[in-house]
């Protein structure tokens, strides 16, 4: 996944699940803030105040207004990062953004980083340079999703709503070549959503994120909803067959019962927004400016398994 999104399934579940976000990645700063006094996020001004970095690839940035636990009752700044590839600017922007919004709202700012990439040496945690006697140094705790692999066993008894949003993460990229094995460790993950005793808008919720994430071809997809299916009538709990689970297959009929690319169109744009986040605009009009239904319906399978908007593009232009 990549860029920064507004309704993509990173930010989606930060924003959702914010406490359980810290309480798993960050504890010490979860301790220091005073929850009952609830918080807000800032991300319009995030976006006027430091505009995304063009280099990289982000899964979600996000800034987040919170109070304090202890000491003088002023308010905090967190900004969160998490980045889905290697960048070797990253620490530079992590300084840049940090700056940008201290400066902006004369407030402290943590700033913390979620490092979702497929590197295990990659391990960027500080910025910083000295000359003639000038030295400029910025710590910022980081998470490596790729260490929590390392204790399964611990995510998978986890209550924690974000310990499902880490597995699902993994394993949709670590089966980006074996997709019968990402329906496999779909459904593990689904069926503890009922195990877990969940609320039904939890369940929704994260299954709208492992639905997004997870993303599978149509045979495989019927499959899944089949199983879902029994999974919802053994329980008796039929949360997730509904339009959450059938949207974007819905969104593609539509568009072939009404015979019109636009909404062809329209679904294949859907779905690169809900593994990508926002579709720049170029991209965008190449997709309008292609007429074939076969042509769309062969990218909307390509676009489910692609690994970034970048590589898809380099296929489209040469036929758009």
């Amino acid at each position: 996944m990549t860029t920064s999104e507004t309704d993509g399934p990173w930010k989606e579940a930060i924003e959702t699940y914010l406490e359980d976000f810290l309480r798993l990645f960050f504890p010490a700063v979860h301790a220091g803030v005073d929850w009952s006094r609830g918080y807000e996020f800032l991300d319009a001004e995030l976006q006027k105040t430091a505009p995304e970095a063009e280099t990289g690839k982000h899964l979600a940035d996000k800034l987040v207004k919170v109070f304090r636990r202890e000491g003088e009752e002023v308010w905090i700044l967190i900004h969160i990062e998490v980045q889905g590839q290697r960048d070797p600017q990253f620490e530079r922007r992590m300084y840049v953004y940090h700056y940008l919004i201290f400066n902006h709202y004369g407030h402290e700012v943590v700033s913390l980083a979620v490092l979702a990439d497929d590197s295990l040496a990659w391990r960027p945690s500080s910025f910083g340079y000295s000359l003639w006697g000038f030295r400029l140094q910025m710590d910022f705790p980081t998470v490596k999703l790729l260490d929590m692999a390392e204790d399964w066993t611990a995510l998978e008894e986890s209550r924690n709503p974000f310990a499902l949003v880490t597995m699902a993460h993994l394993k949709a990229r670590a089966t980006v070549g074996d997709l019968t094995e990402r329906l496999r460790w779909k459904m593990r993950l689904v069926r503890s959503l009922y195990e877990k005793a969940y609320t039904r808008q939890d369940v929704l919720s994260l299954f709208r994120f492992l639905d997004w994430l997870m993303a599978l071809p149509e045979e495989l997809a019927r499959s899944f909803k089949n199983q879902v299916r029994r999974i919802e009538e053994e329980k008796k709990m039929p949360f997730v067959t509904s339009v959450e689970l059938l949207g974007r297959e819905e969104g593609l009929q539509q568009g072939l019962q009404q015979g019109l690319q636009e909404g062809l169109q329209a679904a294949l744009l859907d779905l690169l927004t809900a593994r990508f986040g926002d579709v720049p605009e170029s991209l965008a009009a190449v997709v309008r400016a292609i007429h074939d239904p076969e042509r769309l319906r062969a990218l909307h399978r390509r676009a489910v398994t692609i690994e970034s908007l970048s590589a898809l593009a380099r296929e489209m232009t040469p036929s758009a």
